[in-house]
């Protein structure tokens, strides 16, 4: 038996409960493994308060989220450390690879980890995955020199395969899919075949997480909620997307205007039963009525299970509601339909930039804006709130662009309205693209589109970026009139 230890080094202070961290704990737990988690969300000193910051944009409505969480006072790391001292881990692990790939400050995983065990006093081995580890896993052992082990990819099966050898260096390196120094050097191991077959891993394991983790804010009320996946993989290959990465790892490269040319062995999904089954169970055991779907593009999953799926969730009394992210050209009346069978309460689609021109040629997303308008009143019309996610700051941006969004927004009427920094993600078209603009360095540390811009764009300052996020949903409620106003504020003429 090997002692696992899961660090989730989240900053955001709010519910989010990391798939990987589920999936990770039910395939090692299944094979006698032990397994704990250490996570940092709610440490005071650590966390920023994204719930608070984002209410006061407008993004999130108001709600008594504060009231259900209890933030700890004590100093993390040695809180850390004491975890680890009474534990006694064989294996420290933190970030991987999941559907929950996007948003949920995921992608700084590494170096936020990174940070938290830099200082530990241990035997333990330090292994770490995620999208970075995959991208550039020789740079993450230079920028990162503590990591024993890299894991490019879907690191479930490759994390429970070094636990079985844990007392065998030479068979660990052996292992595909890792990345690890030798004697100074650096080698890297063929990569690990795709999980064809998401049934394999076992009931997804949410006994690790502490119960205020489940609590939520919504719509202005707090639920019970989980983040979920029911599928892996997506058809488009957006230039400023992660999918990306994950793309190219496994080798599916061929696009074709947006859209993987081949994607058979790519998408994949659990059952209709295995999801029914788990939703019931979380719904049951932990009192969860929201699902956030993390699945990239939830309307490219199977037909043929989606359809499974949607008559077993009609005929429960199961009383759960799904959130869902997918692409306005998937929306039809079928679909509506079938999403209403399937409980789903809201959608969360990307407009990204209103400019159509942008979005299909610097962005390689090929969504018209009638499709978009369509979409967005398809689902207002089926009684299904709709959420647009819009990106400021991308390269070649102008603020006239940001305000074209804005105004494009006001047209289509979200009943929510989110928009992101652009994150430079290492290893994507877009970011590498960038980096030769000289708009952003090769590496970005500490990237999180929610709460911070990193951009050095002589188009669109760093100062008028933070202010268009602050105030976005406020010009979508109310237009233009008060922009001089609302900029001599902020101290910006």
């Amino acid at each position: 038996m090997t002692k696992v230890l899961f660090i989730n080094p989240s900053k955001w202070r709010r519910g989010i409960t990391p798939i990987w961290i589920a999936s990770h704990s039910a395939l090692l737990k299944s094979k006698e493994h032990q397994v704990k988690l250490f996570d940092a969300t709610f440490y005071k000193k650590w966390s920023i308060d994204e719930v608070a910051f984002n209410t006061a944009n407008g993004q999130h409505k108001p709600s008594a989220y504060s009231q259900f969480i209890k933030l700890n006072e004590k100093d993390i790391i040695s809180e850390l450390q004491k975890c680890v001292d009474e534990y006694k881990p064989d294996i420290i692990f933190w970030s991987a690879v999941s559907s929950h790939i996007h948003g949920e400050g995921e992608y700084v995983n590494i170096q936020y980890g990174y940070e938290l065990i830099n200082q530990l006093n241990t035997t333990a081995l330090y292994i770490t995955g995620g999208i970075q580890a995959t991208a550039r896993p020789e740079e993450m052992l230079k920028f990162f020199p503590k990591v024993n082990y890299c894991i490019g990819g879907e690191s479930e099966l490759v994390l429970c395969e070094i636990a079985d050898n844990i007392k065998d260096t030479h068979k660990i390196s052996q292992i595909k899919g890792i990345t690890f120094l030798d004697e100074g050097e650096v080698v890297t191991n063929p990569e690990q075949q795709i999980i064809n077959d998401l049934d394999i891993i076992p009931p997804y394991d949410y006994s690790l997480f502490e119960d205020q983790i489940f609590f939520r804010p919504y719509n202005g009320k707090v639920v019970r909620a989980v983040d979920y996946e029911l599928s892996r993989g997506c058809i488009y290959a957006c230039s400023y997307c992660v999918e990306t990465i994950i793309q190219g790892y496994y080798g599916f490269t061929e696009v074709n205007r947006g859209v993987l040319k081949n994607v058979k062995g790519y998408l994949r999904n659990k059952s209709a039963e295995r999801i029914f089954n788990e939703l019931k169970e979380l719904h049951n055991k932990y009192g969860i009525t929201l699902i956030r779907c993390q699945d990239t593009n939830f309307l490219t999953i199977d037909k043929k299970m989606l359809a499974e799926l949607s008559e077993l969730m009609e005929e429960s009394n199961l009383e759960v509601k799904l959130y869902i992210e997918t692409r306005p050209e998937g929306i039809n009346s079928s679909k509506v339909t079938q999403l209403k069978k399937l409980k789903v309460d809201g959608i969360g689609m990307g407009i990204e930039v209103s400019d159509e021109d942008f979005r299909m040629g610097s962005l390689n997303r090929f969504a018209s804006q009638i499709k978009i308008i369509e979409a967005f009143k398809s689902l207002r019309e089926g009684g299904i709130k709709r959420t647009a996610y819009n990106i400021i700051g991308l390269p070649e941006q102008t603020e006239s662009m940001i305000i074209e969004s804005i105004k494009f927004n006001r047209l289509i009427d979200p009943d929510n309205i989110t928009v992101a920094f652009y994150s430079p993600y290492i290893g994507t078209p877009e970011q590498e693209k960038s980096h030769e603009m000289n708009y952003f360095d090769d590496y970005e540390y500490h990237v999180d589109g929610q709460l911070r811009s990193v951009s050095k764009s002589a188009l669109v300052e760093k100062e008028i970026l933070e202010f268009y996020k602050k105030y976005f949903s406020y010009f979508v409620k109310n237009g233009f009139d008060e922009l001089e106003s609302l900029k001599i504020k902020e101290k910006l003429n």
